[in-house]
């Protein structure tokens, strides 16, 4: 199996961990958490800043000493917009579910912002769709450039089936700003019915990274350079959660030159 897959475990608990030190990077962190009624889990940033996605489920919440109440209210990944919680570096939080829940927990370096605890709800959330015929996807940003964080950048994605994402193929390696940026980023992906499978290929030009993988629901792909298409099957859409960081926050990609002309089409 690749090593940047990352097959989230069955049942409740702590499902999946990713960190600098296991993913071999500097930035991106991810934690995914599925709860039954009255079960709970905390945490503290430390040094890190966080955003809370509840990307199913609804949860009694506290962040920064503050309670926040019951935040949540989606049952599918599928179906509207997601609850977040963007939690500052030197924090603590805590979630108990109300219901079966599913929270991840997305992390990446504080720069000693001094930002507050944030509830970002579902009509904060800007959403828009990209591309055309069968490239087209559905995007939610949680935590774009545009909101305040130290170093964070999150988004969903939803891709119908049978249609590409992430694509033409894109990267963002090279601190080489304007003109592209570095970001680390994952992906955590959920299938429409959860029994399918999609694909999603990690590659760089000369090729010395290449890897092509059969997605399942609740897995996690690593992307540490390269580009990062994926592909929804017939009949399975395809969810997925984006967390990026980098030295700076900003996400300015650069297609792959054989294949840019299809951006307008």
């Amino acid at each position: 199996m690749s090593k940047l897959l990352v097959k989230a475990r069955k049942g409740h608990g702590h499902v999946a961990n990713v960190t600098p030190q296991n993913a071999g990077w500097t930035h991106v962190g991810f934690d995914l958490h599925r709860l039954a009624p009255g079960q709970s889990v905390s945490g503290e940033t430390g040094g890190r800043e966080a955003c809370l996605v509840f990307v199913t489920g609804r949860g009694k919440t506290t962040a920064g000493g503050q309670e926040l109440g019951l935040l949540g209210e989606r049952m599918s990944p599928f179906d509207g917009k997601p609850w977040s919680v963007y939690v500052p570096q030197g924090s603590d939080w805590s979630v108990t579910a109300e219901t079966e829940l599913e929270l991840a927990v997305c992390t990446a370096p504080g720069l000693g912002g001094g930002l507050p605890v944030r509830v970002i709800r579902p009509d904060d959330l800007g959403q828009e769709v990209r591309g055309k015929g069968t490239n087209t996807r559905h995007v939610t940003n949680i935590l774009p450039e545009s909101e305040p964080a130290d170093s964070l950048l999150v988004v969903e994605v939803i891709t119908p089936g049978g249609h590409t994402s992430s694509y033409p193929p894109h990267k963002h390696d090279q601190d080489n700003l304007p003109a592209e940026s570095y970001l680390e980023e994952t992906y955590y992906h959920r299938l429409n019915p959860p029994q399918g499978f999609a694909f999603q290929r990690v590659y760089t030009d000369d090729r010395s990274l290449d890897e092509a993988m059969a997605v399942e629901d609740g897995d996690v792909v690593l992307v540490p350079k390269g580009y990062h298409p994926c592909a929804a099957c017939h009949g399975y859409d395809l969810y997925y959660l984006n967390v990026m960081a980098g030295p700076k926050r900003t996400w300015k990609f650069h297609n792959a030159v054989e294949h840019e002309w299809l951006v307008n089409r």
